[in-house]
C-alpha cells in the first residue's frame, strides 16, 4: 500500500513539474512578446536622429517614385489615367474638333493613342534618374522635405531632375513617336486640316510637347505617392517610416 502511495505521489510530482514548466514557458513567451511590442512601439514613436530622418525620407521616396514610374511605364499607363493622359497639343485642339466634325475620328484617336504610347516608353527611363537624385540628397534636404509642405518631395524632384529628365526623355520620345507612328498620324491630321479653305496652318514640335507632358505626368504620380505616405498610416510599412513620419505628424500639430 505504501509503495502505491509513493508511486502515486511521484507521478503527481512529475506531472505538476511538467505543468509548471509548461506554464513558465508560456508565461515567458507572453512576457517576451509584450516586451518586443513595447520596444517596437517605442522605436516607432520616439524622436528620430538626423541620420534616421535621412534614411527614412530616402526609403519613402524610393518606394514612391518606383511605384509612380512603374504605373506610367506600362501599356495604358498614360492613356488609361485621366490625370496624366496626353491630349492634342493646345494649338491642335481646334484641328481635332474640326476633323471629328467631318468624321475623321479614327485619325484623331490614332494621334492621341500614339502620343501616350511614346510617353509610356519614355517613363521607363525615369526611375534611375529619380533614384540617383535620392542618393544625392543631403540630410538638410531630407529634413526640409520631412517637415515641409505636403508636396515638398515633389518640389525637390522638380528642382533637381527636370533638366536631366528633359535631356534623357527627348531622344527616347523622338524614337517612340516614330515607332508608334505618332509623327505620321499627326502629319496626316495636320495635312488634312491645312487643306481646308481659310484655315491657319498648324505646326507643332511633337517631341517637345510629349516630353514635357510625360515629365508633368511623372510629377503628378510622385505627388500622389508623397501624399499617400504622409497621410496614410498603412503606407508606412517599416518601423523606420513609422518613426520618421510619426515624428513629422507630431511636429505639425
Amino acid at each position: 500500500m505504501k509503495r502505491i502511495n509513493i508511486l502515486t505521489a511521484s507521478l503527481a510530482l512529475i506531472l505538476f513539474s511538467n505543468f509548471n514548466a509548461k506554464a513558465q514557458i508560456k508565461l515567458s513567451d507572453i512576457f517576451k512578446k509584450i516586451t518586443e511590442k513595447q520596444a517596437n512601439t517605442t522605436s516607432a514613436t520616439g524622436t528620430p536622429s538626423t541620420f534616421e530622418i535621412g534614411q527614412g525620407i530616402k526609403e519613402a521616396l524610393q518606394i514612391g517614385v518606383s511605384a509612380g514610374a512603374d504605373r506610367l511605364s506600362v501599356k495604358d499607363g498614360f492613356l488609361g489615367n485621366l490625370a496624366v493622359k496626353i491630349l492634342m497639343p493646345p494649338e491642335a485642339q481646334k484641328v481635332e474638333k474640326t476633323l471629328r466634325g467631318i468624321g475623321l475620328n479614327k485619325l484623331c484617336d490614332n494621334v492621341i493613342t500614339s502620343l501616350n504610347r511614346a510617353a509610356e516608353d519614355a517613363a521607363t527611363e525615369a526611375k534611375p534618374i529619380f533614384i540617383n537624385a535620392i542618393k544625392q540628397m543631403t540630410l538638410a534636404d531630407a529634413s526640409n522635405i520631412l517637415l515641409g509642405n505636403n508636396d515638398a518631395a515633389t518640389t525637390y524632384f522638380k528642382r533637381v531632375t527636370t533638366a536631366q529628365l528633359m535631356q534623357k526623355f527627348s531622344p527616347i520620345v523622338t524614337t517612340s513617336l516614330n515607332k508608334v507612328n505618332a509623327t505620321k498620324y499627326y502629319s496626316d491630321l495636320t495635312s488634312q486640316y491645312n487643306r481646308l479653305p481659310l484655315v491657319k496652318p498648324v505646326n507643332t514640335n511633337l517631341t517637345e510637347y510629349v516630353t514635357q507632358k510625360a515629365i508633368d505626368g511623372l510629377f503628378i504620380e510622385v505627388a500622389k505617392e508623397e501624399l499617400k505616405i504622409r497621410g496614410n498610416l498603412s503606407s508606412r510599412s517599416t518601423t523606420l517610416l513609422q518613426k520618421v513620419f510619426g515624428y513629422a505628424d507630431r511636429k505639425k500639430i
